[in-house]
């Protein structure tokens, strides 16, 4: 079987055939469209994705509607406001597709349910949770000490399938600069 999501589980876990028949019974098969929008500042978040097809967007819109791309997400990556998520309160940014997009959607119940009954699967989600941190950290300290060169030149060598993906003014708008800007750096 060729799936994704059971892929990206056995990097970290092995299944049994009736392990992951019963872990895909806590998902939801969906898809959205290309600028469909998967959760919208000011709403609940249902869910956690988890990517099998296309490429997503997570934007803040600050207080002067200037938008800011938190990250980027395809084939194989997990996806949403987490706060919001696992608060279940609102969420402060929006997650919208670049392309079509297929994901597997998991509701926080399921989540909680699925730890529960199957434990094994909490050392992927703890797996999941220390990459996730780690990226995080490693986007602050690029922001922080590296210029827009380095910082462009850092994202192609550590994604280089987002960079053939994404259009130059969502890159501009994720490493914090203006297109034009980005047009004049050196990328040789």
């Amino acid at each position: 079987m060729n799936n994704l999501l059971r892929i990206s589980i056995e990097q970290v876990i092995s299944l049994t055939d009736k392990e992951f028949d019963f872990i895909l019974s806590y998902f939801t098969f969906k898809k959205y469209k290309k600028h469909q929008f998967l959760i919208q500042e000011g709403e609940p978040v249902p869910y956690l994705f988890f990517i099998d097809t296309g490429l997503l967007k997570l934007v803040y819109t600050d207080n002067n509607t200037k938008e800011h791309i938190v990250d980027f997400a395809m084939e194989g990556w997990w996806e949403t406001d987490l706060k919001a998520f696992y608060s279940q309160s609102l969420a402060s940014m929006s997650l919208e597709c670049i392309e079509d997009t297929l994901v597997y959607a998991l509701d926080l119940d399921g989540y909680n349910k699925l730890r529960k009954e199957l434990p094994v699967i909490n050392e992927f989600f703890l797996d999941k949770a220390h990459k996730g941190f780690i990226a995080g950290q490693q986007r602050i300290l690029s922001m922080m000490k590296n210029n827009t060169t380095e910082r462009f030149f850092e994202l192609q060598d550590r994604f280089p399938a987002i960079m053939q993906r994404v259009p130059k003014s969502l890159l501009a708008t994720y490493l914090g600069v203006s297109r034009e800007t980005l047009s004049r750096l050196d990328l040789k």
